[in-house]
């Protein structure tokens, strides 16, 4: 049995590029607590608390539930559930995962092949993480499952949807003239610039296109910011920092909060701005809750 194949054709609900990432990360989670102890259960309400807080920080905007990954993953024949009465999950329903004592765990088939291959759990944990989050969340989100890779299998990257274009990230950095779109930070190390990077606006697992109209040249820091859904893009390319965005520090509110209504820095005269398609994927996909509003008014984004 191809178990990357089977992982990489999760059953998920899909619509006009909508994120549904419920059932990667609870296989992650999984994984992770399979490396802890090969043999144990997951019973729902030991770590409903757990895939909650995955959900809601690596998870679409709007706010869903761990029961349904935690039922539907059965029909993908990598998950089991039981409960006292046997085999078979309860349903969708949290009250009912809970009465039931139901715990899951990775199906005895998928067990067994970790068991023989020891390096298939790293294959398919780096697929997982191809196919449903960009780079830039990778090494957060294995720490936040427990996962630990080899440092081999952490530089793995299997095709998943076709070569990604080696020259995107030069591209994108001319483009913006090696400057952060949000902050303008454009250091280096004598010729060679440090902490920039090329960020996708629409995340290319999920179809955005390696083109100058789909990147931003960003920071290290507003990068991270960027894919977490604190920042975004909006009309007439100026920046959106979310409401549920809380910092206290002078550093937050100079790096972060202060950001809100700012034109972006670049791209250069003659180059194509981040397309609308793409803007708006990022705010309905990513970004967190609505917008917060400029604290003083910023001058028009400069020709």
């Amino acid at each position: 049995m191809d178990w990357l194949e089977r992982i990489a054709k999760l059953r998920q609900w899909t619509r006009s590029g909508t994120r549904a990432p419920h059932k990667p990360l609870l296989l992650l989670y999984a994984l992770g607590r399979f490396q802890e102890d090969a043999d144990g259960g997951l019973p729902y309400t030991a770590v409903e608390r757990d895939l909650q807080r995955l959900l809601t920080e690596y998870g679409p905007p709007h706010r869903t539930t761990p029961a349904y990954p935690f039922h539907h993953l059965v029909s993908d024949g990598v998950w089991e559930v039981r409960t006292a009465r046997g085999p078979g999950s309860p349903g969708t329903g949290v009250r009912d995962l809970r009465a039931a004592g139901a715990t899951g765990r990775l199906a005895p088939d998928l067990r067994a092949a970790l068991r023989r291959e020891p390096d298939l759990l790293g294959k398919i944990a780096r697929r997982l993480l191809d196919l449903h989050f960009p780079p830039s969340l990778h090494g957060e989100l294995c720490e936040a499952v427990g996962l630990g890779l080899e440092p081999a299998q952490a530089g793995q990257s299997p095709a998943v949807r076709g070569r990604r274009d080696p020259r995107m990230r030069e591209l994108v950095l001319t483009a913006y003239e090696y400057r952060c779109a949000f902050c303008g930070y454009d250091g280096r190390i004598g010729a060679v610039p440090v902490g920039l990077e090329a960020a996708h606006v629409r995340w290319w697992a999920f179809g955005g296109p390696d083109e100058i109209e789909n990147g931003l040249c960003l920071c290290a820091l507003h990068h991270k910011l960027f894919d977490k859904g604190v920042l975004g893009v909006g009309d007439g390319q100026r920046i959106l920092v979310s409401q549920r965005f809380v910092g206290h520090s002078p550093a937050a509110r100079a790096y972060v909060v202060a950001l809100a209504g700012r034109p972006l820095v670049g791209p250069q005269p003659g180059v194509r701005p981040v397309a609308a398609a793409h803007r708006d994927w990022h705010a309905r996909q990513v970004f967190h809750g609505e917008p917060r509003e400029p604290r003083e008014p910023h001058p028009a984004t400069p020709a």
